[in-house]
């Protein structure tokens, strides 16, 4: 598998119940969501931006997806929404890994890497001066992902997540997200 691959099986709406340990306290966090994953061409807007700012040619980006989510979060049941697009970059030397940029709800921009392990799980990597974040995504079957994650922010904030997302049964050109408004 590629990342191309990768992506492409993982796009569709997804179900998602997430934990999430506070690492420095003893706080505890649970939630569910609904995910909307998208495939974006290279001639999308956003998709142009990122690839200009970071001197990449947008044609040879292999793949570029948009994340949209929905959901409930914590005790006081919080709802979040919002979305991220990913621009992937295959080294051409070594195409199971490459340069990540991500955009977060238009707003800040973080660069990394990824890399696509001989067992199928996807690994990336992204943060700047005040933020650092690694994801581990697989497949358990094509409609079952589970993912993890751990966040260390500057201020000492130290968060360890998983998740387990069951497809809904539509397909990437079904499923519309809502649009994205931050609540």
């Amino acid at each position: 598998m590629n990342i191309n691959e990768f992506f492409k099986q993982s796009a569709g709406k997804w179900f998602s119940q997430r934990t999430s340990h506070y690492l420095n306290s003893p706080q505890l966090e649970v939630g569910k969501t609904d995910l909307w994953i998208e495939i974006l061409s290279p001639e999308e807007p956003e998709v142009i931006q990122l690839c200009q700012k970071y001197s990449v040619e947008p044609m040879v980006s292999p793949i570029s997806v948009r994340v949209k989510w929905d959901g409930i979060v914590g005790v006081e049941q919080k709802r979040q929404v919002g979305s991220t697009i990913l621009v992937a970059i295959a080294d051409k030397q070594a195409p199971q890994t490459g340069s990540l940029i991500q955009r977060a709800n238009n707003q800040k921009t973080l660069t990394g890497h990824y890399i696509l392990n001989n067992d199928g799980a996807l690994t990336l990597t992204v943060g700047d001066d005040t933020i650092q974040a690694e994801e581990r995504i697989w497949f358990e079957s094509p409609n079952l992902r589970l993912r993890t994650s751990n966040i260390k922010t500057i201020d000492g904030t130290s968060i360890t997540s998983f998740c387990s997302e069951i497809r809904m049964g539509i397909t990437q050109t079904a499923a519309k997200a809502p649009s994205t408004q931050t609540v």
